[in-house]
């Protein structure tokens, strides 16, 4: 269907997909998902991610909602 490029996120099959800063900072642009952070309680909708950044190996904790927002995150490594 044209104007639906990608399928909506889920926070279940995140873990080692790629992502591309809209804005980088450094030369820190492109990302993997290296952890889903299990929330508290255990049962509890899942809430973070732990990002690694390719080039420094530096780690982000994030939202796993702010994947979504195309202002900041694009799909894959662009």
């Amino acid at each position: 269907m044209p104007g639906s490029n990608l399928n909506p996120l889920s926070p279940k099959k995140l873990l080692l997909t790629k992502w591309t800063a809209v804005a980088p900072r450094g030369k820190e642009k492109h990302f993997m998902v290296v952890r889903l952070i299990e929330p508290e309680p255990p049962g509890s909708p899942m809430v973070e991610v732990e990002l690694e950044a390719v080039h420094s190996r530096r780690v982000r904790v994030l939202p796993w909602r702010e994947l979504a927002d195309p202002a900041k995150w694009k799909r894959g490594w662009v």
